[in-house]
């Protein structure tokens, strides 16, 4: 199939600011955002509410996959019309996503999910394997880095401006378990595709990396036909 419209995907660790990155230049662009991690979190949080305390979560899996309905309404994740942004944005949820996204049920799942909603373009996507196991065929793709500290100092603030009760020492262990999990795991790592351009956000403003991708993706002639004016 080919697509008239672009695909960008956005990978890299958490608290690299993908998110806000992503939503931004989607908005610039006129074009979708699809926020893969909030999936992934949203299988998570349903797997909580299902099974409470319970050590084998992994066995009500099937049946949550076969039902789980996911939506995004601008910035609002929606489950089964239910808004949970707010519920996915808790660390255990955050790190019970990370560890599902280990097993194969779960990211063939959300690797049917991902390539549906992009597959006709006109779309931001960002995660951790968006250009090398989604989209590796995507016409832009970008790997979105900063410094370790300046990460768990960014998602920290998020995480405390959502009302979530963390200490920066406790986001820091996070964010270095999930990139040690991520970039192990056996199905899809996190790693940077060959072709991705690569942005190191340590020392940049959020408009200073959107405005870096934004002039990559508008100066590439193939694209421009079905870009929004600005």
């Amino acid at each position: 199939m080919t697509r008239t419209r672009p695909i960008i995907a956005i990978d890299g660790p958490v608290g690299a600011g993908k998110s806000t990155v992503a939503r931004e230049l989607a908005r610039a662009l006129g074009f979708s955002y699809i926020n893969t991690g909030a999936m992934y979190r949203a299988v998570a949080l349903v797997a909580r509410e299902r099974s409470p305390g319970d050590a084998h979560i992994e066995r009500h899996l099937a049946g949550i996959l076969d039902t789980i309905a996911i939506a995004f309404d601008g910035e609002r994740v929606l489950l089964s019309g239910r808004d949970i942004t707010s519920a996915i944005a808790a660390p255990e949820v955050g790190d019970l996503a990370s560890q599902l996204s280990t097993l194969a049920i779960v990211r063939q799942k959300m690797r049917e999910l991902q390539r549906a909603a992009g597959r006709d373009g006109s779309v931001v996507m960002e995660g951790r394997d968006i250009g090398t196991a989604i989209f590796p065929d995507a016409e832009f793709k970008f790997f979105l880095d900063a410094d370790v500290e300046v990460r768990a100092e960014r998602r920290w603030r998020e995480l405390v401006a959502k009302g979530v009760s963390v200490t920066r020492d406790e986001v820091l262990a996070q964010l270095l378990e999930r990139d040690r999990r991520d970039s192990e795991r056996e199905l899809a790592p996190l790693r940077r595709a060959d072709d991705a351009i690569v942005i190191d956000s340590t020392r940049l403003s959020v408009a200073e990396v959107i405005a870096a991708m934004k002039a990559r993706v508008e100066a590439a002639s193939h694209a421009l036909k079905g870009l929004k004016p600005t």
